[in-house]
């Protein structure tokens, strides 16, 4: 009865711990990013706050209405001499006023300035959708590089262990050969070493996987111990093409895309500089009560209310000459922005250029390293069916299985190392899958 309750409880055990091992493909890993995603949070943020403003009232194509209350008192000592020689005095003479409306100023003319106001909000939203999509490709590009650096990890684990494997197997194969007197206590001593060795590289990929864990469950923003376990393959598109990335790249770009735009609101702060040549014209009207109340003088009290209305107009006759100033300075700000421009296209045809020839040559490493790692898993079988024997020595086995751990090891980073590659011509691009 016993033991049946423990096996029951080991099978438990082993149901609720794969479920706590969720396997976490790429695709989650960006769904959960764009959810979570700190900076990505930050940067939708920071693209509402660009829609809000996005308004006719903030580029002041709106009236604006608003309520007056002014109330003064005052109590003096007054004394009056009037023109007819009649004299008047009274102390602690009370003056009361009050008046309350409502007044409104309309700007009905301002050289277009709220025209191209209002086309730089619009252009400031535009910036801040860039941004967020460049805070996007650069998250889900960290995501994913993090991503498949665990997935390489994790075949290089699998690797380690199956030497442990064999270093196990050879160190039994001594000891029973030793016992039976055809092998030396050396030949235990060094299988032993090789074992400590393999052990000890084990414990240290361990240590590397369960950090870089750690690192993307903060990239998803989530709590730092969630258990899961990624998708153990890497598939790497073969199929891209420079020109087509090239032109990608010049359509969608963030970065590229930002410094348009900003030459665009550049040339619409110029068109507001230019505005302020002209006259504005302000319409003004409100609707007023007033009463006041004086102890001494020819009215002791008055009252009024009724609309008033009319305008203003402002003109920049001399200001030292900073208009003239300030245009020169919008202009250059114009040209700064194109130079930005063609220095980013160029900067961003180099980068893939580079980027492209990288992923090149890391797709004919690929082929290569698979050849090897084949060679050298033939090798080892070879090998290992010598050693049983007693046919080669331990130096020759040991080379062997090296040789084919590190041909594993090799192709698993090829792999990785040209996914790499490919993450980073999609983002430059701007065609990244999200």
């Amino acid at each position: 009865m016993n033991k049946q309750f423990s096996i029951l409880l080991l099978l438990v055990f082993i149901v609720c711990y794969g479920r706590a091992q969720e396997t976490l493909s790429a695709e989650n890993a960006i769904q959960i990013a764009l959810e979570n995603n700190y900076e990505i949070r930050l940067a939708k943020n920071d693209l509402e706050i660009d829609e809000i403003s996005t308004s006719l009232g903030f580029a002041g194509m709106l009236p604006q209405v608003y309520g007056t209350l002014n109330d003064n008192n005052s109590i003096q000592n007054l004394s009056q001499v009037r023109s007819d020689g009649t004299e008047n005095s009274l102390e602690d003479a009370k003056n009361n006023s009050l008046s309350y409306g409502v007044a409104m100023d309309w700007t009905l003319f301002d050289g277009f300035k709220m025209f191209a106001k209002y086309d730089q909000l619009k252009e400031n939203k535009k910036l801040g959708d860039v941004e967020l999509q460049k805070s996007i490709l650069t998250n889900v590009s960290n995501v994913l590089i993090t991503y498949y650096d665990l997935v390489q990890q994790q075949q290089q684990l699998s690797a380690l262990d199956s030497t442990l494997v064999i270093s196990q197997q050879r160190v039994d194969l001594a000891q029973n050969r030793f016992t039976i007197g055809k092998a030396s206590k050396l030949e235990v001593l060094n299988a032993k070493v090789d074992l400590n060795t393999d052990q000890t590289l084990m414990l240290r990929q361990k240590e590397l996987y369960a950090n870089t864990k750690v690192e993307l469950n903060q990239l998803l923003a989530r709590d730092e111990k969630t258990a899961f376990k990624v998708v153990d393959e890497i598939f790497v598109d073969n199929s891209l093409f420079l020109p087509n990335l090239e032109t990608t790249a010049k359509e969608n770009n963030p970065e590229l895309m930002a410094q348009v735009i900003n030459k665009r609101i550049a040339e619409l702060d110029l068109k507001q500089t230019r505005a302020l040549r002209y006259p504005t014209l302000v319409a003004t009207t409100g609707y007023n009560f007033s009463d006041s109340e004086s102890s001494l003088g020819f009215t002791t009290s008055s009252s009024a209310h009724g609309l008033n209305y009319g305008f203003r107009v402002n003109v920049n006759v001399f200001d030292g000459f900073n208009q003239n100033r300030s245009e020169k300075i919008a202009k250059l700000k114009i040209d700064n922005s194109k130079l930005l421009i063609e220095q980013q296209e160029k900067a961003l045809l180099s980068q893939l250029s580079i980027a492209y020839q990288t992923y090149q040559t890391n797709l004919d490493l690929i082929e290569l390293e698979q050849n090897n790692e084949a060679i050298a898993k033939e090798n080892l079988e070879i090998t290992m069916q010598k050693y049983r024997i007693g046919a080669i020595p331990t130096i020759e086995f040991r080379t062997a299985q090296l040789n084919y751990i590190n041909a594993q090891l090799r192709f698993s980073n090829a792999n990785f190392q040209a996914k790499l590659s490919e993450i980073a011509l999609k983002a430059l691009s701007g065609s990244l899958p999200l």
